[in-house]
């Protein structure tokens, strides 16, 4: 990357890498190791670590207990998975994503059964979840929450120390007209 120019590389860390039952007990110092390896690998080539923390790998622990983005919880653990990143990478990391587009997991994940965990009526896609009873809102809307504790942990511990800046990616789709 970097002998072709590249001055920045954004990446994914996977919540099930570092949190296997994504809880403070089951914390895995080597996927820390993993991690603190590639990021140190970049900072040495010149290249900015753009950290992105949730990119549809949720720990399967967390769907199986709680019931993932589905409910309410889910926000709290994402805070503490958040903070044992900012914990252990930020004073490398100055730029973190806290949820990959969550309008795509939320609606492929909940609505139509594509991506994990695979939930909607349609029984030919999915023999599990109800789109009525589990709509996609709820899950966008502790998608938000949990965006919102994460920046809530960096800003009130780590912002000032680690001087860095905290967003969260949106999709979008682009139309342009035919004539």
């Amino acid at each position: 990357m970097a002998t072709i120019g590249f001055d920045a590389y954004r990446f994914s860390i996977s919540w099930s890498r570092i949190m296997p039952d994504g809880r403070e007990s089951s914390i895995n110092q080597e996927g820390i190791s993993f991690y603190n390896n590639l990021i140190n690998a970049l900072l040495e080539k010149g290249i900015t670590p753009v950290v992105t923390l949730y990119h549809y790998d949720l720990p399967q622990a967390l769907e199986d207990s709680i019931g993932g983005w589905l409910s309410p919880e889910i926000a709290n653990h994402f805070a503490l998975y958040a903070e044992i990143c900012f914990r252990e990478f930020g004073d490398r990391v100055k730029h973190w994503v806290t949820l990959n587009e969550a309008w795509m997991f939320a609606t492929l994940g909940y609505r139509y059964g594509l991506y994990a965990p695979g939930r909607c009526s349609n029984k030919v896609t999915s023999l599990v979840g109800d789109s009525t009873t589990e709509p996609i809102y709820k899950v966008m809307h502790h998608a938000l929450l949990s965006h919102a504790a994460a920046v809530d942990v960096y800003n009130r511990k780590f912002k000032v120390r680690h001087a860095g800046a905290i967003g969260i990616s949106i999709d979008t789709l682009w139309y342009e007209p035919l004539t």
